[in-house]
């Protein structure tokens, strides 16, 4: 199990690679200033998908980082 600070790292990596350096402070402000309310914002925009599934995408995208930042 990773600590919390393990999970912030991984996470920023995530959004650093997902949307640039630039767009991913954007993302981190506008979540952290009161704009960005998740749970409904999780209800309607992210796609359903079963446990699984999410598991597997996210397990996918992590060995996807781990190749680009590792090699």
């Amino acid at each position: 199990m990773n600590s919390e600070a393990e999970i912030r790292l991984k996470g920023m990596q995530a959004l650093i690679g997902a949307l640039g350096l630039v767009d991913a402070e954007r993302f981190m402000a506008a979540s952290s200033n009161g704009r960005f309310d998740y749970p409904p914002w999780r209800r309607q925009e992210l796609p359903t998908l079963c446990l699984e599934d999410s598991a597997l995408a996210v397990n996918q995208h992590s060995r996807d980082i781990d190749m680009r930042t590792n090699g």
